[in-house]
């Protein structure tokens, strides 16, 4: 399979310019970051060669879509994100959004995975569904992140954080509908059409992300 012939542009400045927009928070999320890999947050997510679960998850309009049913098609890119709320998460999609040429010339759609409810999934989904391509991408709802759980890629918050973000205005209950307090650990699969992945990048620092480029160059080297 061919790469696309205009590679999709990096994410990673926009992201290093979002973090530098508040430099006074980097040493609080470092520790945040340091107690999460002590503590083995998402090593046990799929790597390459893993063939990925099988699940089923609610659209952001009420239907269901099954892992199996969209492999058909071709290959798959499953995206795990905290949300709309997280302007990381936010540039994330978006630049996704872009992408969806490069990867509609390899085959691929984008799936983008969301414990958030309501408001916050459908904006997730207007944002891909504004976008060239928007037939390739879809927004599907985790709730009560019950596949980030089963894949290891959410953790208990703790204390802490909760309140950090509860005095910035961001209530996890009313975003994610549940009085848990889990948060999702971003996460980026390229998988084949059979299933297998070719790409994963999991990142308990939800400042840095996947780059679409090479995402998009392990399916069309698959």
């Amino acid at each position: 399979m061919a790469p696309p012939a205009t590679p999709p542009r990096p994410i990673g400045p926009e992201l290093a310019a979002i973090r530098r927009r508040n430099p006074d928070l980097g040493p609080f999320f470092d520790e945040i970051v340091i107690g999460l890999r002590e503590a083995g947050v998402g090593a046990a997510a799929p790597v390459v060669g893993d063939v990925f679960p099988d699940f089923s998850l609610p659209t952001v309009d009420g239907g269901y879509r099954r892992l199996g049913d969209l492999l058909e098609t071709g290959p798959v890119v499953i995206n795990f994100s905290r949300g709309r709320w997280c302007p990381y998460c936010a540039h994330e999609v978006a630049a996704w959004a872009e992408t969806l040429p490069a990867l509609a010339e390899v085959g691929a759609r984008f799936i983008e995975i969301t414990g958030e409810i309501g408001g916050g999934a459908r904006a997730l989904g207007s944002v891909l569904a504004a976008a060239d391509h928007a037939e390739w991408a879809e927004v599907l709802c985790d709730v009560d992140h019950g596949v980030a759980l089963s894949l290891g890629l959410a953790f208990f918050a703790g204390e802490p954080l909760l309140d950090f973000y509860r005095e910035r205005g961001f209530d996890f209950n009313a975003l994610y509908g549940s009085q848990a307090g889990f948060l999702p650990v971003p996460g980026t699969f390229g998988l084949d059409r059979n299933g297998v992945v070719r790409f994963a990048f999991v990142d308990v620092d939800f400042r840095n992300r996947a780059e679409p480029a090479d995402v998009i160059a392990s399916l069309a080297a698959a």
